[in-house]
């Protein structure tokens, strides 16, 4: 693709961010180059004869250009920033500088393309579901939602900061479900099967509440760095960290690292053959060793099993939407690299 500035840059967007708990600031997004402004009063004054463009600093600049969006280096360096004081806090490492600041620009760049497709769909979130969804995450953490503030506070965030980055996250769900919904496909046959596997005895099947956390390997993190990543996530929890904070810190599944890697219950076939498989391994409480899918690393923890019985026809409705939730998740990796591949995309670093 030629590469060509684009006429306009989607100011509401410039905002993009998304670490691993704590929200991105808002950022000045005024052209595709930097922006100039005076020196702050407690800065050293230039000489006197100094040219007049040293007398100005630059504060902020693009470092991506996405269709027509941008992402600025001050929302760059926020994100690092967080997921810096992260790592102390949890006693966990980094990669270089350079791999980690490429990693967090690429995901700020396929959150960007997905927050247009929302902008341009028009989807907005309710604000009686945002505010469920953010009691349902501090109830998650143990805490109220005074706690949760209080929390995010001592932590050098806001519950304001996290509120926008949880919208954000709910319009790309909104985006995820309309493109994906139209890929999939099943059939009667698929139900079947997956009843089957599930092997069921007179309406009754067996369920289980996990929780994991998700390591993916991309083109910035190899095979070989993603499972030194995954076995040191491993050791860190079975030192006596907890599970949640490790999954909000490391795990790439966006769905679920907010509330601690939390899956919910969960029945045979409901998700990818490799992860199903390890599901059905472990006991009660047991941590697994990393489980490669096609997404990447997995550490699976068992919390609880249980058997319900169900009716034939919901049993039916349910296999159905199991396959559907382990397809879409299929599809989505697929999706999002035709989506980066499509995009216009000029990285600035």
């Amino acid at each position: 693709m030629t590469k060509t500035t684009p006429r306009r840059l989607r100011a509401a967007l410039c905002m993009t961010t998304r670490p691993a708990l704590l929200a991105g600031t808002l950022s000045l997004c005024l052209g595709a180059g930097g922006m100039l402004v005076p020196q702050s009063a407690g800065a050293q004054p230039p000489a006197r004869d100094a040219p007049a463009s040293t007398q100005r600093q630059q504060l902020d600049r693009v470092v991506a250009v996405v269709n027509d969006g941008a992402i600025m280096h001050s929302e760059l360096e926020d994100r690092l920033a967080q997921v810096a004081r992260r790592a102390r806090a949890q006693g966990g490492g980094l990669p270089p500088r350079d791999e980690l600041k490429q990693q967090v620009l690429e995901r700020m760049v396929l959150e960007e393309i997905q927050l247009q497709m929302a902008v341009d769909a028009n989807l907005s979130v309710d604000d009686t579901r945002l505010n469920r969804q953010l009691r349902g995450i501090a109830e998650s953490n143990g805490l109220t939602l005074d706690g949760f503030a209080d929390r995010l506070e001592a932590e050098g965030s806001s519950l304001g900061r996290v509120r926008e980055q949880v919208r954000r996250e709910m319009l790309m769900r909104k985006v995820q479900q309309r493109q994906i919904g139209q890929r999939v496909s099943i059939s009667n046959r698929d139900v079947e099967r997956t009843l089957q596997r599930q092997g069921s005895e007179s309406g009754v099947v067996e369920e289980v509440r996990a929780r994991h956390i998700l390591i993916e390997v991309t083109p910035q993190r190899s095979e070989r760095a993603a499972r030194a990543l995954a076995d040191k996530a491993r050791r860190r929890i079975a030192q006596g960290e907890s599970f949640a904070a490790v999954a909000r810190e490391l795990s790439d599944d966006d769905g679920s690292a907010l509330n601690g890697g939390e899956l919910g219950w969960l029945r045979p076939g409901q998700t990818v053959p490799a992860f199903d498989d390890a599901l059905g391994s472990l006991a009660k409480g047991e941590l697994s060793q990393p489980v490669r899918s096609q997404f990447g690393f997995h550490l699976i923890e068992v919390e609880d099993r249980r058997r319900q019985r169900v009716d034939p026809q919901a049993q039916r409705d349910q296999a159905r939407q199991a396959i559907f939730q382990r397809r879409a998740n299929e599809e989505l990796s697929t999706w999002k690299r035709e989506l980066r591949s499509r995009a216009f995309v000029d990285i600035r670093l």
